[in-house]
């Protein structure tokens, strides 16, 4: 069943009972190979690396929540993006955005760029700098929006005409949007990428990553790459992904209400410096937030006043309701420190230009009561003053 509505299709889309005995779940197939009648003559199953029932169910569900046509779930959300790089040739250029993901990062310099592959960083608020970097060689961009952990937003239609004029993919990192909130597909992206480790899984059990396309060469190509490498997730982790879909849509706004509580709450604590929150009006990129997105999401970065590694420790270390723990998305309330934690492996003086500061603190808002949340906050600040 596949309906306009989203929650409708969160919990439906792609999906029918299984056919053997009326399961309402897909069941979790367990198993490595498939019973053939004679060589090649099959039920369209032969190896659980090319071919599993329980993640089929999980990449029917993603292509009808993005809107898209093909689904393709992977071990981890950096295997996905490793399919994407592998799409590319030795001088092959890539357009990012300079505040992406720690880990995507890290893979672009560390792993690709040996081999031949070339990656400007830039701004994209910016569509006339990122158009500047266009050359003939250029064969993808690369957005986060909003990004991590700067909650910058990124035009997605403008980089889709860019890419188009370019004749080069566009891949849209909608991590921290979630489906629910942003589809970019409908706004001109090739590829969608999503580590589903956070607010599609949403309970901070499983690691597993997804694209989802609309075009069948391209899908074709991907699944190619997948079946090749063997980057592919298993049937449990499967499951339990398709289960957290069924609940993104309820969760998110649960998620956006309390993140839009504690963004105002500690724009105004006199221990704190400044609060990034694409809901706030003054944020750069609120209006075109406001446009491509049905919320502003779950996420919140802040620094405090004194913009220090040691006072930024001390808040993260001291909260009771916040886990000081890697990751976001889950049911629970996060916090991270992004310059010693999941943004490390980038160079200090680039970390710092795109205001990755060691004052800097990341917050996944979680779905507890916002009283308890608020009162955790404020008691760790209150140690600054």
């Amino acid at each position: 069943m596949d309906s306009e509505h989203f929650g409708t299709r969160a919990i439906h889309g792609g999906q029918h009972p299984d056919p053997s005995t009326g399961a309402v779940m897909p069941p979790i197939y367990q198993t490595s190979t498939y019973a053939q009648a004679a060589p090649g003559d099959h039920k369209g199953y032969e190896y659980s690396r090319t071919q599993n029932p329980t993640r089929h169910a999980l990449e029917r569900s993603l292509a009808s929540i993005e809107g898209g046509k093909h689904g393709l779930a992977f071990g981890s959300g950096l295997a996905a993006v490793d399919a994407c790089m592998k799409l590319l040739s030795p001088g092959d250029e890539v357009i990012s955005t300079h505040d992406l993901y720690g880990g995507t990062y890290r893979q672009f310099v560390k792993v690709y760029e040996k081999y031949g592959l070339k990656f400007h960083f830039t701004p994209m608020s910016d569509a006339a700098a990122v158009r500047a970097l266009v050359t003939p060689n250029t064969k993808m961009i690369w957005v986060e929006t909003p990004t991590n952990p700067m909650l910058n937003i990124v035009d997605i239609a403008a980089m889709a005409k860019i890419a188009k004029e370019a004749g080069a993919l566009l891949v849209v990192d909608n991590t921290f949007a979630t489906p629910y909130l942003q589809q970019p597909i409908s706004l001109g992206a090739d590829i969608v990428l999503h580590s589903a480790t956070k607010y599609l899984g949403g309970h901070s059990d499983i690691v597993l990553g997804a694209l989802i396309v609309k075009e069948d060469t391209l899908a074709e190509q991907l699944y190619f790459i997948q079946n090749a490498t063997g980057a592919v997730c298993g049937p449990m982790d499967s499951f339990l992904a398709l289960r957290g879909i069924k609940t993104l849509h309820v969760r998110m706004d649960r998620h956006m209400q309390n993140a839009a509580e504690l963004a105002n709450f500690l724009k105004s604590h006199p221990a704190v410096g400044r609060v990034v929150y694409p809901g706030f009006e003054d944020h750069p990129g609120h209006a075109i937030a406001k446009a491509q997105m049905r919320g502003f999401g779950g996420m919140i970065s802040f620094a405090v006043k004194s913009d220090t590694y040691a006072d930024a420790s001390k808040v993260v270390s001291t909260m009771k309701v916040f886990t000081l723990a890697e990751s976001l998305g889950g049911v629970e309330s996060l916090s991270g420190h992004p310059a010693s934690m999941t943004h490390a492996s980038i160079p200090k003086d680039q970390r710092e230009a795109s205001g990755i500061t060691d004052g800097l603190i990341r917050l996944s808002v979680g779905i507890e009561d916002v009283r308890d949340l608020k009162a955790d906050l404020d008691a760790a600040l209150s140690l600054l003053l």
